[in-house]
């Protein structure tokens, strides 16, 4: 062959290379958005296939590292054509299943205050796995726009070995083994105990995670380990702490709508596993970890819940954060996601939150999570680092039409004090006093009796309630209210609730008002002093007991009253001791500050 010849042939097979790269596909941008791509949108050419990723950790005691099963699903240009592509990984502990609501699987909350409650069912969860599909969420909205997207069960579910730990070191290590399988390592097999290796060729090494309340916590529990290739998370409703979860401020507290819920519980709830190690992990999770650390008891703070809140465990965190939460989400309450957006955005991570009026759920507008993933999984300069940090829905508006401020807590809101009057058994006066209120008053606890009920009541003995004129111009609350109430009890131990509500009550949603609750809080008097450390209350003393509410963005309207109730047990979320125990309130030593936009200005222009 001629030196023409081979020139020639060199030329053409260049050329058909360089032909070939013009036309492999591409992801689409515009205005900062991954496009949906017709060559992707075909499902019946994605290739599904599922694999075992190898972990550092064996918590079912078999002597071998656990391995998660993971499920891959991709275009079919990642083999045809060489595609690598970013990908969105979601993984939870609910793909296979959960325990029945079988009568007595919650904890029974009927019973004295620090007393031992009767012990509760334990269950076992009928395991439902259909391979290789672990989960079909997240495919239709990020694969046709230029993404992976990845399953996996955790830790003691569904195909994957160990043990649920609820929060446990494993739940944070097992999607890192996973994300670090996505970014090259060789920790991939094609079954749960051979040596066939599997590789993630087809992935650029960019890793984004999702997920809603517990599938929405396991993306930050990712994120704390500081693993390369986690660019950027969007936890939705997270739990952040299992502390806060199930207690409040020294004081045993359900989750609204989960009366008696507790750790162990959830356990119980998720451990769909392997049946043949299930009586290793309850005894070694659930009936030893769990039954010492968990002290229904006290509800004290401990090193076993400390373990389980991820704000302890924030210093190697990199990835870029989009939190959302509802302000009425009374089941993972709204503090779980500012106290750690709070401390992300103060540690310099880009950092976002979205807020709505609605309870348990709800993402982001799907718009503002494409810009994100765009972001920090392609690299594209969008700007989103340069825009509003806080997107808030306001009251009535559409939750894709969020209103932009610099900041949550909105930078213009102030603490405003406000000052108790008497007038129980019916309603006192929340007043701008500088003279501190003299007086005491006094409640008698009885669950019986909701705590919408009581707000409602114009005359009772069960709650004591304040009220502010009525306002004369909206109130923007924005931020965290506080509390301290200077309380004696006629027991050595006693509930402590407080609801700040809109006045009158308005039954549905029809009205300007979004929810008559503004916000809540509890506390176990208790642990006045420390939360990891309860005494005994000395009857007839009294004692301050400083607490936070719910962080809340509200604008009460003109025509409503702002009103401060303060009750002993919340028939929805405390436990039940018998009726009768006298909470007495010093008024003199109890006030409340909110956080108000305009400050003690426009509370004073309100309240004319």
């Amino acid at each position: 062959m001629n030196t023409t010849r081979i020139l020639t042939l060199i030329f053409i097979i260049s050329f058909l290379s360089f032909q070939s790269l013009l036309a492999q596909l591409k992801p689409v941008f515009e205005n900062g958005e991954a496009q949906v791509l017709p060559e992707l949108k075909d499902s019946s050419e994605w290739i599904r296939h599922d694999l075992w990723v190898e972990t550092t950790f064996d918590t079912d005691g078999d002597g071998k590292k656990d391995r998660m099963h993971v499920a891959v699903t991709r275009p079919k240009q990642t083999d045809t054509e060489g595609l690598k592509l970013p990908v969105v990984y979601a993984t939870s502990p609910y793909y296979a299943g959960t325990a029945p609501d079988v009568k007595g699987l919650f904890w029974n909350v009927k019973h004295e205050l620090g007393a031992t409650a009767p012990s509760r069912t334990k269950v076992e969860v009928q395991r439902k796995v259909n391979r290789p599909i672990i989960s079909n969420s997240d495919i239709n909205q990020w694969l046709p726009r230029g993404y992976i997207v990845v399953h996996s069960s955790s830790p003691g579910t569904g195909l994957s070995e160990g043990a649920p730990t609820v929060g446990g070191e494993n739940e944070s290590l097992a999607p890192k083994a996973v994300i670090e399988w996505l970014t090259g390592k060789e920790n991939g097999y094609t079954s749960p105990d051979g040596n066939e290796k599997v590789k993630a060729f087809w992935s650029t090494g960019k890793v984004g995670m999702t997920g809603t309340s517990y599938n929405g916590t396991l993306p930050l529990a990712a994120a704390t380990t500081g693993v390369p290739g986690l660019e950027a998370i969007i936890p939705i409703a997270p739990n952040t702490s299992y502390y806060h979860y199930y207690r409040s401020n020294g004081l045993v507290r359900s989750p609204g709508g989960y009366l008696g819920e507790d750790i162990d519980v959830l356990y119980d709830y998720i451990h769909s596993g392997d049946e043949s190690k299930r009586a290793y992990n309850n005894k070694t999770i659930r009936d030893t970890e769990m039954a010492k650390g968990m002290d229904r008891a006290t509800g004290d703070y401990n090193d076993f819940w400390a373990g389980r809140d991820y704000l302890n465990k924030l210093d190697n965190m990199q990835a870029a954060l989009l939190m959302s939460h509802g302000f009425n989400d009374w089941n993972v309450m709204p503090e779980h996601s500012y106290r750690i957006y709070s401390a992300l955005r103060d540690n310099g991570i880009p950092s976002m939150i979205f807020y709505h009026q609605g309870g348990h759920g709800g993402p982001p507008p799907f718009s503002m999570m494409n810009r994100w993933f765009t972001r920090y999984l392609h690299g594209v300069e969008n700007g989103v680092e340069d825009e509003p940090r806080a997107w808030i829905v306001r009251e009535q508006d559409d939750r894709t039409k969020p209103t932009a401020y610099p900041d949550y807590p909105n930078p213009d809101a102030k603490n405003v004090s406000f000052y108790l009057k008497p007038g129980a058994p019916a309603a006192g006066s929340l007043a701008l006093d500088t003279v501190k209120s003299v007086g005491k008053e006094t409640l008698v606890d009885n669950y019986s009796f909701s705590g919408s009920a009581l707000a409602q009541a114009d005359y009772t003995e069960h709650r004591l309630i304040y009220l502010s004129p009525v306002l004369t111009e909206a109130v923007h609350i924005s931020g965290v209210p506080r509390i301290t109430v200077k309380v004696a009890s006629n027991k050595p131990a006693a509930n402590l609730s407080v609801w700040l509500v809109s006045l009158p009550w308005t039954e549905g949603r029809n009205s300007k008002i979004t929810d008559n609750i503004i916000t809540r809080g509890w506390a176990d008097p208790q642990n006045h002093a420390s939360i990891r450390e309860s005494e005994p209350l000395v009857p007839g003393r009294f004692y301050e007991v400083r607490f936070d509410l719910q962080p809340d963005d509200q604008i009460i309207p003109a025509g409503q009253q702002i009103g401060l109730m303060i009750f002993s047990s919340d028939k929805e979320f405390t436990l039940h001791p018998k009726p009768g125990t006298e909470l007495t309130v010093d008024l003199n030593g109890t006030v409340l500050i909110l956080p108000v936009v305009g400050g003690k200005n426009a509370v004073e222009k309100a309240m004319k």
